[in-house]
């Protein structure tokens, strides 16, 4: 996670720890009324056309290439304006407005003929799985009734795509909720009931079919964002390697029995989703969002040439994303020296502040907005790449899954070369505060410092959380201990101690599902570590093994032990000290034999981790009312339209608008474009899930509750044919008392020519 401005998120930790232990002293802890949204919308996205529940009774196929197979999309779109947003821990970075909406996309795979062989692997577009949306997704199964009791805590993965550019205040530990002021309900409700939307409709649309595996290699789209470090690796293991990060996609495609039909993909590829900048505000899916959205969109529209169901559903999911960056055209210094950022640190002059990133299309000044859609299309290139080609690998043989959690406060374990080592309780380094080029941190952190805070400032803060002790500085030793946080618990934990462990497999497919950021270097041992234990105990002959997250929860990074050494910002984000890469390859492959043909048992659970959505403050201010102004009523036309503009044109209108927050219109849409037939009806060709249909809300006076909401459409980007348009908006305004009130708005038509 790019950590931007993260002197304000840190000096705001100690406020905010003496506000709510105050409240908390005062008031107690609150309870949690959850705020549930709106899925009474009609669902305009990913539909299955085919459905065979029957067979998730467990009729018996013989083929051990037969599965049954199912996708579905959710919308998890969650408070679009007055949220910060989660990735940058940049307090100042708040939503304004929605380029493109988010989804939680699901991939089961089953066992005809056993329903207890299965598992269902989700991509959400969030910055990554966490605690609070797994219990919440896990308890929303269980109420689903008993068909949806094959899906539990151990055959259940929730993957983020890393974007750096959705909605904030839904995780389970303090430490990322600071920024955002607390823990929203709403924000948390709308991810946690779209992905149980998605897996609802994966499991009513399974079908028998077959998985196959294909990959190919993406040149372009990501890079080292911190090669010093990665240089830290032995050179005999770099050798091995042709690139300092891994450039090969790994892609799964479903295929429907019947018909022979595609009903999706789900592939691996790491980088960072951070294309959309720090100082842009408009939520959107990043650069995964758009290779999704790409590809679905180019299936549903070549879909018999391109062998394609109804319904199709792209999944984009990370891999060992900790030290990629989607900038690839390198780290600047934007002081007007236009050099390299310095390699060892990532400063300018001894500074970080102005070391950035620059993506493919360095220069603009639209937030990252078009270097976003360039590396999500490089993605979708290469993913449509592998879906036209002929080199796919049939996938054939049991379906396996576990999941256990683990202590990493002092795990024990001996390594290969027979020491005994332990992990440490979560802490952060000096260069966690630093950042990264893709988000520059403040004051005087840099990069690779192993120093000890020297600052009195830090000392204080980091005293306030919780005093590292002698054995907490050892164990951390060379990483300098800014902030103690697996120790911290007041009011509740800031960062998690126990980890998930899960592992799933599909023949002789295998999926690491990590809870952390990967760098490259340590993908590439966990998998090499995996692929041969997998071999020697002869679970399958020819493994294939793919790593996916950040998942379940939140870690932070997994950095190796020479790039912890080193101390740039990925080893200080390290949680658990120098041995956390080996603790996770030791604590998988303890538990590989559950993934055996014979197994019949899982492992024991291990100790839970704190559940603290009910324990969680939030100082997020709910929408007191709304007001159209003087004179004016909602959905009103303030600045329309011209009545003509060339096609590739920039078209705009503003109208009188009202808090988004009032309804999610999760499964709808706040804007649209609508298209005159020849006959002269109206229909929908654009809504919010498209990357040049842009809703942007803006507060004009919060005394009377007014407000703008303008709509702003690219005609260029995809090539807008000639035609007659005109933009509708969909909005709920909140009057004195509470009651919410649907309206709409409508621009005059346009013409495009």
């Amino acid at each position: 996670m790019a950590r931007s401005h993260i002197a304000v998120a840190l000096g705001a930790a100690l406020v905010a720890s003496l506000i709510i232990g105050q409240l908390v002293i005062n008031l107690g802890f609150p309870s949690v009324d959850f705020w549930h949204a709106r899925l009474d919308q009609s669902y305009n996205g990913a539909q299955q056309d085919h459905f065979f529940s029957e067979k998730q009774s467990g009729e018996l196929v013989d083929d051990p290439s037969s599965y049954l197979i199912g996708v579905g999309k959710g919308d998890i779109t969650g408070p679009v304006v007055e949220l910060n947003m989660m990735g940058y821990a940049n307090s100042s970075q708040v939503g304004s407005g929605l380029r493109q909406r988010l989804y939680s996309r699901a991939f089961i795979v089953g066992n005809p003929s056993d329903t207890s062989e299965r598992f269902v692997y989700l991509v959400l577009d969030t910055q990554s799985g966490d605690s609070a949306v797994r219990n919440g997704i896990l308890e929303g199964l269980q109420a689903m009734g008993p068909e949806y009791s094959v899906y539990g805590k151990n055959n259940v993965a929730v993957t983020g795509t890393h974007s750096h550019a959705g909605p904030g205040a839904w995780l389970n530990y303090l430490l990322p909720q600071i920024t955002s002021q607390g823990f929203d309900k709403q924000s948390y409700r709308a991810i946690v009931d779209g992905a149980l939307l998605s897996i609802q409709r994966a499991h009513q649309g399974l079908v028998l079919g077959t998985v196959s595996v294909g990959s190919a290699k993406i040149a372009d789209a990501n890079i080292n964002r911190s090669l010093f470090a990665y240089l830290a690796n032995p050179k005999v293991e770099r050798d091995r390697y042709t690139d300092d990060v891994d450039k090969t996609m790994t892609l799964l495609k479903f295929t429907r029995t019947s018909d022979q039909k595609s009903i999706g993909i789900l592939n691996w590829f790491p980088v960072h989703g951070t294309s959309l900048l720090g100082n842009q505000t408009l939520i959107a899916g990043d650069n995964k969002g758009v290779a999704a959205y790409l590809l679905e969109q180019a299936m549903e529209a070549n879909a018999e040439e391109s062998n394609a169901a109804e319904g199709f559903v792209a999944g984009f999911s990370q891999a060992n994303v900790g030290d990629t960056t989607p900038n690839v055209l390198g780290a600047y210094c934007e002081d007007g020296s236009n050099q390299q950022c310095r390699l060892n640190d990532s400063t300018c002059g001894g500074k970080s502040q102005d070391c950035h990133g620059r993506g493919p299309y360095y220069g603009l000044d639209d937030g990252g907005h078009k270097s976003c859609y360039e590396i999500g299309k490089r993605q979708f290139q290469g993913a449509r790449s592998i879906i036209d080609s002929a080199t796919f690998t049939s996938i054939s043989g049991k379906v396996r899954s576990f999941h256990t959690f683990v202590d990493f406060s002092n795990f024990t374990f001996t390594l290969s070369n027979g020491s005994v080592v332990h992990t440490c309780p979560a802490a952060m380094g000096n260069s966690f505060a630093a950042g990264t080029s893709d988000g520059p941190g403040a004051f005087d952190f840099v990069q690779n410092d192993p120093r000890t805070p020297s600052n009195p400032f830090w000392n204080l803060v980091g005293s306030a959380i919780a005093p590292p002790s002698k054995e907490q500085k050892a164990c951390q030793y060379p990483k300098p201990v800014l902030l103690n946080v697996g120790e911290a618990n007041t009011p509740y934990p800031w960062s998690p101690n126990i980890v998930d462990i899960q592992v799933f497999r599909v023949g002789q497919l295998v999926i690491i599902v990590s809870p952390g950021e990967a760098t490259t270097m340590s993908g590439r041992r966990w998998r090499e570590a995996v692929f041969n234990s997998i071999k020697a105990s002869n679970i399958t002959s020819d493994p294939i093994v793919v790593l996916g997250g950040p998942a379940n929860s939140y870690t932070h990074y997994i950095a190796t032990e020479e790039e912890y050494g080193i101390q740039r910002y990925e080893g200080a984000s390290t949680l658990y000290g120098p041995h956390t890469l080996n603790a996770y390859i030791n604590s998988t492959l303890t538990y590989l034999p559950y993934l055996a043909d014979d197994a019949t048992d899982y492992p024991p659970p291990g100790p839970s981790p704190p559940d603290n959505r009910e324990k969680s403050i939030s100082l997020i201010t709910g929408v007191v009312y709304d007001g159209a102004g003087l004179g004016r009523s909602f959905g009103q036309v303030t600045k329309d339209v011209l009545p003509t503009y060339a096609q590739g044109a920039l078209v705009q209108a503003t109208f009188v608008g009202a808090n988004p927050r009032n309804n999610l219109r999760q499964e709808g849409t706040f804007a649209a474009v609508e298209k005159q037939s020849s006959d002269g009806t109206w229909a929908q060709v654009k809504n919010d899930q498209d990357w040049d249909l842009v809703f942007e809300w803006k507060r004009v006076n919060r005394l009377t509750g007014t407000s703008d909401v303008t709509i702003s459409w690219d005609t260029g980007l995809t090539g807008a044919g000639a035609g007659t348009y005109k933009f509708r908006y969909y909005g709920d305004s909140k009057a004195v008392g509470g009651t919410i009130t649907a309206f709409e708005g409508e621009s005059a038509p346009f013409r495009l020519t």
